[in-house]
């Protein structure tokens, strides 16, 4: 009651205020005489001399506060709405510059892949280019990081959106050979199917266990102990939106397609949009699968059935069949792209940003130098040499032994090593290397802990070294820590391996 006291004393005019103080001290026109006389006849207590004045401003208060209130309330409201609105208009700038972040740093990365491939095509160069550039990007921001720490921070800032949009879908990226995987076996008889099916698991399981102890083994000799990784952030999850906006997207390009068959120009131009949504689709519902059940069907699996059976659904209801629609999602064909194509244009890109992921872990990188190149060197060779001997073992054709032998690399690196053999089945080597990347990514994990290999060195090379992209994008969407350490296995095994092709023509 005080504070309403002296706010409405405030609010008040002069004059009435000094009539307040004439009421408050008792005095009046009549003279101090009669004052005396009243005074001594009414007796009045104290209580009762205090409560007058006191009286006098309470209802003054009552009187003026619902104004007070009012105004007062009113700049309260002013002052929500403009920081409501000031707020909405700073989160759609954020939004808006984010999205423009990210579409520069991806640009710049996807323009260096493309540029550095015409660049080997004019020079007739065979090693593969984005290889070329990791370890260039790499050697960049080392050197960067010793000379100006600060600009090499400010290029790991600047291309972050980038990498953590790379590294959200990155397994997409690898699916496009598995998907059409149907069409690389189909000429391949049962028989020699079955032995390279064996020689492909066995071999996996060998090679896994080969590269990680070689890594534990190497430590050991040089007595170097293991510190803790740096941590690599994480993408965020997948949202109920994005499912359902590509859910509409494939429903309504699949019905279009199948009343118009060339409304974009051509089949595999129109059949791109709900064969990439259902690939999608797939990965989404994929990695929202309980943790025990991914040990088993990994999301990439998951992410290629729904492939194949949009395929599937749009050659039964169209009547082209399934094998022909297979075509149209990769047809390899750069005027005429399908969902596979542009897909896989990523792949370039996905390999030059494994040079910031070991830029990340260069401390460990430079602590553990011996162990990761000798255990990759070791793992590389004894995939090639037990690969010949487990099909010579079986009794496998020659030529088509000569096909799976660079099993445990990219499928690009794999076709430049076959071509260097005359009678070389190359369909059957990119079916090989997707089998044996299948293989790794849906059990990789499960028989890394098995194994007891729990650092993310030994983990990392053993998956690459065995299993290539396919296995990095899995093992690495739930250990990103690990990322570095496949990319540095991902990228000496296919120059080994290439070399190694070089000396066996």
């Amino acid at each position: 009651m005080a504070s309403a006291s002296i706010v409405s004393w405030n609010y008040l005019p002069k004059n009435h205020h000094q009539r307040s103080n004439k009421l408050s001290t008792g005095s009046s026109p009549i003279s101090s005489k009669h004052q005396h006389n009243a005074k001594s006849s009414l007796k009045v207590s104290p209580i009762a001399q205090i409560s007058g004045p006191i009286s006098v401003q309470r209802s003054q208060c009552k009187f003026l506060q619902p104004d007070t209130r009012r105004t007062h309330s009113n700049r309260i409201v002013s002052l929500k709405s403009a920081g409501s609105d000031s707020s909405i208009t700073s989160n759609i700038l954020q939004t808006v510059l984010g999205v423009v972040h990210l579409v520069v740093s991806l640009g710049i990365i996807l323009a260096a892949d493309k540029y550095l491939k015409q660049a080997f095509v004019s020079a007739a160069i065979k090693f593969p280019s984005a290889l070329f550039g990791m370890f260039c990007i790499f050697t960049v921001l080392v050197i960067l990081d010793v000379t100006v720490p600060a600009a090499a921070n400010g290029l790991m800032n600047f291309f972050e959106p980038a990498l953590l949009f790379i590294q959200r879908w990155l397994p997409l990226f690898y699916v496009p050979s598995l998907v059409i995987l149907p069409l690389a076996i189909q000429d391949v008889p049962a028989a020699s199917g079955v032995k390279i099916f064996l020689i492909l698991v066995g071999g996996w399981l060998a090679s896994l266990a080969v590269a990680g102890y070689s890594a534990i083994a190497v430590r050991k000799m040089v007595k170097t102990e293991m510190i803790p990784a740096e941590p690599m952030a994480k993408p965020s999850p997948f949202s109920s939106l994005e499912l359902a906006a590509w859910s509409v997207i494939s429903v309504a390009s699949f019905a279009a397609a199948l009343k118009y068959p060339e409304l974009l120009g051509s089949h595999a131009r129109t059949c791109l949009p709900f064969l990439l949504g259902s690939t999608v689709i797939g990965y989404m519902i994929g990695s929202g699968l309980p943790s025990g059940l991914k040990k088993v069907f990994h999301p990439i699996i998951c992410c290629a059935l729904a492939a194949d059976l949009a395929a599937f659904a749009f050659g039964y209801f169209s009547k082209s069949g399934f094998y022909p629609i297979l075509g149209y999602y990769l047809t390899k064909v750069s005027s005429n792209p399908g969902a596979g194509d542009i897909l896989m244009g990523f792949l370039g890109s996905v390999i030059l940003s494994f040079a910031f992921s070991m830029f990340k872990q260069r401390k460990l990188v430079k602590r553990h130098a011996a162990e990761i190149f000798t255990s990759i060197t070791i793992a590389t060779l004894f995939s090639l040499y037990s690969t010949a001997f487990m099909g010579r073992l079986v009794g496998l054709e020659p030529t088509l032994t000569i096909s799976i032998l660079p099993r445990c690399i990219t499928v690009a690196l794999a076709l430049s090593i076959v071509s260097l053999f005359e009678g070389a089945n190359s369909s059957l080597t990119a079916a090989a290397v997707v089998l044996t990347g299948l293989i790794g990514a849906n059990f990789v994990q499960a028989v890394l802990d098995n194994l007891k290999f729990d650092d993310p060195i030994a983990r990392g090379i053993a998956t690459a070294s065995s299993a290539h992209g396919l296995g990095t994008a899995a093992l690495s969407a739930k250990e990103p820590e690990a990322l570095p350490f496949c990319a540095i296995a991902y990228g000496l095994t296919g120059g080994l391996e290439e070399e190694e092709g070089f000396e066996c023509q």
